[in-house]
């Protein structure tokens, strides 16, 4: 049974990371005010310049490491400004938060595939390498720990970790923070203060779309290897953890973490004995019908941000 914990481990951390960081991109969105469930389109603008930018470096710097690295500046930075048409249509125009994020996946899913299909001819976009896994020296060779959390780990995992304790520090423990939470409780009460609601809830949106593309970035450089106009929906699973989380970053890891291994236990189900007899499709449907009962169970008393959702008018109190 330990054996194979320890085999599953490392993937379903993997699985989980990416998950993670763009459910901690949409609390920032969400905490400000704004409804994001244009995640999954972000994650593939991400995932699609994260590709475009390492191909052409690596055929002209073949075998650098810090090609990576600019891949998913790229990435984030892309999908940070792409973002910007949910924040103009949500903000500036108050449009249907929902239809406009759903606008956002339509568009990026059929742009970024006619721009895919246009460099390499086929909508794909390989990369000849990304993050490899690796060992903590010293670290690995802890009992129990270290063969769970120093081997076989990906750098981006420790990138968006740390991404994590910044992301509590930065809204719970700044003044930022503290501006940002308002405008998504009580936006007027903000603007009596004089914190400018609008452009708070810009830089929640955009924080949203950077930490969704580097998501998309992290599928690609950890276990994809390409750019294919797909992430299987992790965008909406991210959604569902920041849901399920209850709205703080602690609440959202553990979502994530549930999700990332009940995904990998689904997929390598047939390989464990115990659960080789339960249908493969119960086990993948499993998370989301979990999720549905929370839902139903805590919805009374959700965290929900107070006026998530709502647009702003600086003429009503």
């Amino acid at each position: 049974m330990w054996t194979t914990i320890e085999q599953i481990f490392p993937y379903a951390i993997a699985y989980t990371i990416p998950l993670l960081i763009t459910a901690l991109g949409a609390l920032f969105s969400e905490r400000s005010g704004v409804v994001n469930i244009g995640l999954d389109g972000l994650m593939i603008v991400g995932s699609f310049i994260g590709a475009f930018v390492i191909f052409k470096m690596q055929a002209q710097w073949p075998g650098h490491w810090w090609v990576l690295w600019v891949g998913l500046l790229a990435a984030a930075a892309a999908s940070a400004l792409f973002s910007l048409l949910h924040a103009f249509a949500s903000i500036n125009l108050s449009a249907n938060q929902i239809i406009s994020g759903t606008a956002i996946n339509m568009i990026a899913g059929a742009l970024t595939i006619f721009l895919a299909r246009n460099i390499t001819g086929s909508g794909k976009i390989s990369i000849t390498s990304g993050f490899k896994p690796f060992d903590f020296p010293g670290l690995s060779k802890i009992p129990i720990i270290g063969d769970l959390f120093f081997t076989k780990t990906y750098a981006t995992t420790w990138l968006v970790l740390i991404l994590l304790l910044v992301s509590a520090f930065v809204l719970y423990r700044t003044p930022f923070g503290l501006r940002l939470r308002s405008c998504g409780e009580h936006p007027h009460a903000a603007e009596a203060a004089g914190i400018k609601v609008q452009s708070m809830r810009y830089v929640g949106v955009m924080i949203s779309g950077a930490f969704s593309g580097l998501g998309g970035a992290v599928i690609l450089l950890t276990y994809s290897g390409e750019f294919t106009g797909n992430v299987a929906g992790l965008g909406f699973l991210a959604l569902a953890s920041l849901i399920f989380g209850q709205w703080k970053p602690l609440g959202i890891l553990l979502a994530t973490l549930f999700f990332g291994f009940a995904t990998t236990v689904a997929n390598v189900s047939q390989v464990i004995p115990s659960l080789a007899v339960i249908p493969p499709v119960i086990l993948k449907i499993f998370p989301y019908i979990v999720t549905l009962i929370a839902l139903v169970i805590f919805s009374k008393s959700s965290n929900a941000p107070k006026a998530v959702g709502e647009p702003f008018d600086s003429g009503k109190r």
